[in-house]
């Protein structure tokens, strides 16, 4: 049985995400490796710490370890964190954002990005703006940034977090014709956005899962390769 192991920031996630897993990928083993204080970490500083980026690149390890066939880095704010243990970790490392950036990049010319935090709206805007890079295209990236949401949500209130989020939304779809959600735990919103703005939103979840079973699928048939005859 081939296995992945998902590292999260925070609670919010794991159970969406395993709904995904067992609807793209039944037949994986899926193994949760969950650290909240580290989007603490990174909330408190606005930025990812020597610390948390550490802890995080140890978790990699600790999924290589467990038998990884790949790591899901499940947040998007130490995204760049990821990008170097890439050359550090022996087996495929898959952001969850990654492939929701290039899509959108590719279709695309303004992309606003919807956050809570400024800590994930940043990396969010450079991942665009380098998936549009490697493509050859030149895009508007608009910052949609709802403030205070993200407080509202870990203080009981998930109304106000949702109704700053849709203000935002609102707001930044004027300059866009697109939107990017920079949290995977504000998928849920996906539909409401859409009906709010009538513009396409994009969101990573599934987009991360299907990279994952892409890459599974890649690995397999390097595997079969390796396995042949030479003629």
């Amino acid at each position: 049985m081939r296995t992945v192991v998902a590292v999260y920031t925070g609670q919010g996630l794991a159970d969406p995400l395993k709904e995904v897993f067992r609807e793209l990928l039944p037949d994986v083993r899926l193994v949760n490796i969950i650290d909240d204080s580290l989007i603490g970490d990174v909330v408190r500083a606005g930025h990812v710490p020597p610390g948390v980026a550490r802890r995080l690149v140890q978790y990699f390890h600790n999924g290589e370890e467990l038998g990884a066939d790949v790591i899901l880095n499940t947040c998007s704010s130490v995204g760049e964190v990821a990008d170097d243990a890439r050359k550090l970790i022996g087996v495929p490392i898959v952001k969850i954002d990654e492939a929701m950036a290039a899509e959108a990049a590719a279709r695309y010319d303004r992309i606003a990005v919807l956050a809570t935090l400024p800590s994930t709206l940043e990396p969010t805007m450079r991942l665009v703006g380098r998936q549009a890079e490697a493509a050859g295209r030149k895009v508007t990236i608009v910052s949609g940034l709802a403030a205070g949401a993200f407080d509202a949500l870990v203080g009981g209130r998930p109304e106000e977090h949702d109704r700053l989020l849709l203000e935002a939304a609102v707001n930044a779809a004027s300059e866009a014709d697109a939107l990017v959600l920079a949290q995977g735990s504000m998928a849920r919103m996906e539909k409401a956005l859409v009906a709010a703005t009538g513009k396409p939103v994009l969101s990573s979840p599934r987009f991360g899962v299907a990279q994952v079973k892409a890459e599974l699928a890649r690995l397999e048939r390097e595997r079969s390769s390796e396995g042949k005859e030479p003629s």
